[in-house]
C-alpha cells in the first residue's frame, strides 16, 4: 500500500480527492468569497478615509490656529499681559471670544516660556503656573507648529468638560520681542467627523463597483460550474462503463481457465496417481509428477482468485477475504481476518466495492510494502460498513505518492471515487517504517440473506488464515 499517503498521512476522503461537484456549494463558496472581500474592501476604505481625514482635520486645526494668531491675537497682544494687566486681559478676551472661539475650538491659551500662563479663556488659569513639555518649549523657541491630542489628566487641563482635545500650538512673540506660546485646542470629534464625511462620500462608490462585479460574475461561476459537473458526470460514467467491461473480461478468463486447464490438470493428477499405485510406473515418479500437478493447480486457482472471486456471491465476503490472505500466507506474511457482520447480507455493490478494496490493499502490500503481518477487520458500525486492513509494512512518502500517481497507479484513488459513489469515504494513513493503515467506510444496505455454504459459516472473531 505504499503508493497511497502522506508521509504522516494521506487521506483519500471524497470530500478531498473525488469530491463530487455541487453546483449550490461551488456558487456558494464564490458568493461567500465576495462577500469577504467586499468586507475587506469597506474595511479598508473605512481606515483609509478615517486617517485621511484625521490628518487633513489636523492640518486644518493648524491652519485655523496660524489665521487666527496672526489675524485676530497677535493685533491685540501687549507687553502688560505680563503683569497680568487687566485691561489687556480683557482687549485679548474680547477679540478671542468674539473671533476666535467656535465650532470645534472650544480653548484658548498664550503661554510664557517658563509655563506660566499668561492668558485663557477659563480665567481661572490666568496666572498659574504649570510645567511645560520640551515640544511645546521648541516652538517657542521658532520651531514649527506642532498638533498633538490632548493629555486631559494634566494640570492645565483640570477644567476640561470635553472626553478628547486636539491642541495645536504655534510660537509668535509680544511686542517687546518676549517669546510666547499661542494654544487652541479643538473637539477631537470634529476631526473624526472629516473622516467619517470622506468616508461616506468614497464607500458607496467603492461598495458599488463590488457589488455590480459579484453581480455579473455570479451567473458566470454558475454557468462554469454546471459545466464543471456535466464532465465530471461523464467521466464517472466512463469510469464505470470501463470497470464494467473489466469485470465482465475477469469473469470470461476465469471461466476459460476453470473450465478448461484446470479441469485438464486434475484429470492427469488423478490419472497419475493411480499409475502410481500400480505396477506400471515407479511410484515415486509417479506421485512426485502427481505433486507437481497439484502445485500448478494450486497456482491457477489463486489466479483464478485474483481474476475474479468465485465465492464472493456464493460463499461471502469473509471467505473471499479469506482466500485473499491465503495467497500471502506462503510469503512468509502472517495475516489475520476479523469479522463481524451481525449475519447481515451486503448488496452485491458493496460486496465488491470492499472485495476490490482490499485485493488492491494487498496486492500493494505484496508490491511495495515488505510487510510481516496484515490484519483485515470488517465491522458494522451502525448503519455503515467499516473494513480495516492494516500492515507493519515499511510505508510511503509524499515523493512515493507522486511518483506512483505519475506511473499511472491510481487503483486506490478509482476505488476512492467509487466509494464516495456509493455515499461513503475511502482513508489512507501511512507512515515511514511503521506502516499503513487503510478504511473504507460504507453504507450498509442489506439484500435479504440467502442460503449460504457451510464453509461460510464462520464463527464471528478473529480468524487466523
Amino acid at each position: 500500500m505504499a503508493n497511497m499517503a502522506d508521509e504522516e498521512h494521506d487521506s483519500m476522503r471524497p470530500g478531498m480527492l473525488v469530491e463530487r461537484i455541487s453546483v449550490r456549494r461551488v456558487v456558494g463558496r464564490f458568493a461567500l468569497a465576495g462577500l469577504l472581500a467586499l468586507g475587506l474592501v469597506v474595511a479598508l476604505t473605512a481606515w483609509a478615509s478615517r486617517r485621511v481625514g484625521t490628518e487633513q482635520a489636523i492640518a486644518d486645526a493648524q491652519r485655523i490656529t496660524w489665521v487666527s494668531l496672526r489675524g485676530i491675537v497677535e493685533p491685540v497682544l501687549d507687553d502688560a499681559l505680563l503683569t497680568e494687566d487687566a485691561e489687556a486681559l480683557e482687549r485679548l478676551d474680547a477679540a478671542v471670544r468674539e473671533s476666535v472661539l467656535g465650532g470645534s475650538l472650544v480653548r484658548v491659551k498664550l503661554w510664557s516660556a517658563d509655563g506660566t500662563v499668561l492668558y485663557a479663556d477659563e480665567p481661572r488659569l490666568i496666572g498659574q503656573k504649570f510645567e511645560i513639555d520640551d515640544e511645546a518649549l521648541a516652538v517657542i523657541a521658532g520651531g514649527p507648529p506642532n498638533a498633538e491630542v490632548s493629555d486631559l489628566s494634566k494640570p492645565e487641563n483640570q477644567y476640561e468638560a470635553e472626553t478628547k482635545l486636539l491642541e495645536v500650538y504655534v510660537g509668535t512673540t509680544l511686542p517687546n520681542g518676549t517669546p510666547i506660546l499661542f494654544e487652541t485646542y479643538f473637539r477631537y470629534s470634529g476631526v473624526t467627523d472629516v473622516g467619517r464625511r470622506l468616508w461616506l462620500e468614497f464607500a458607496p462608490i467603492a461598495i458599488g463597483a463590488l457589488v455590480v462585479l459579484q453581480l455579473i460574475q455570479l451567473p458566470l461561476a454558475w454557468s462554469m460550474a454546471r459545466r464543471l459537473d456535466s464532465s465530471q458526470t461523464e467521466r464517472e460514467r466512463l469510469l464505470r462503463h470501463a470497470i464494467a467491461a473489466s469485470e465482465s473480461e475477469r469473469r470470461r478468463i476465469a471461466s476459460d481457465l476453470h473450465d478448461g486447464v484446470v479441469q485438464d490438470l486434475t484429470g492427469v493428477s488423478l490419472r497419475l496417481a493411480a499409475l502410481g499405485r500400480g505396477e506400471q510406473l515407479a511410484p515415486r515418479d509417479a506421485l512426485d509428477a502427481s505433486a507437481s500437478i497439484r502445485a500448478s493447480i494450486k497456482s491457477l486457482r489463486s489466479l483464478l482468485v485474483e481474476i475474479y472471486p468465485p465465492n464472493l456471491q456464493e460463499e461471502g465476503l469473509e471467505s473471499a477475504l479469506g482466500d485473499l490472505l491465503g495467497r500471502l500466507n506462503g510469503r512468509g506474511i502472517t495475516t489475520d481476518l476479523d469479522v463481524q457482520l451481525e449475519d447481515i447480507a451486503l448488496d452485491p455493490d458493496t460486496s465488491a466495492l470492499l472485495y476490490r478494496t482490499a485485493q488492491e490493499a494487498l496486492r500493494n502490500v505484496v508490491s511495495h510494502a515488505h510487510a510481516t503481518r496484515v490484519r483485515i477487520e470488517l465491522h458494522l458500525v451502525g448503519s455503515d460498513v467499516h473494513m480495516t486492513v492494516d500492515d507493519d509494512g515499511r510505508g510511503f512518502s509524499t515523493i512515493d505518492l507522486s511518483e506512483r500517481s505519475a506511473e499511472g497507479h491510481v487503483g486506490l484513488r478509482s476505488l476512492a471515487h467509487l466509494a464516495n459513489e456509493l455515499g461513503g469515504s475511502l482513508t489512507v494513513r501511512s507512515s515511514i517504517d511503521v506502516g499503513t493503515n487503510l478504511v473504507i467506510q460504507l453504507p450498509a444496505p442489506v439484500r435479504p440473506p440467502t442460503t449460504r455454504n457451510p464453509r461460510s459459516d464462520r464463527t464471528a472473531g478473529t480468524v487466523p488464515t
